[in-house]
C-alpha cells in the first residue's frame, strides 16, 4: 500500500487491492463502502476478495467505487 517516506497525497486505491488491506490501512472507508453499496465488508470473503471481484458478485460497477473511495481518502 504505503512505502515508508511515501507522501499520504500519493496513495490511491486501485481495483486490484483486497478490501481488509483497504480497510485496514484506512478505517475510515467503511463508511464509503456501505455507501456505495458494499455491505459486506466483513465477511470472510473480503479478507481475499479484490474490490474488483467483490463489486463484480455484487453488480456494483468497481471503477465508481474505487472513485468514490479515492475522493474520500
Amino acid at each position: 500500500m504505503i512505502t515508508e517516506g511515501e507522501d499520504t497525497m500519493d496513495k490511491k486505491i486501485t481495483k486490484d487491492m483486497i478490501i481488509s488491506d483497504v480497510i485496514n490501512e484506512n478505517p475510515e472507508l467503511v463508511r464509503t463502502f456501505f455507501e456505495n453499496g458494499m455491505m459486506c465488508i466483513g465477511c470472510p470473503a473480503s479478507q481475499g476478495e479484490s474490490i474488483e471481484q467483490a463489486s463484480a458478485v455484487h453488480g456494483i460497477d468497481a471503477d465508481q467505487l474505487v472513485e468514490a473511495l479515492n475522493a474520500a481518502l
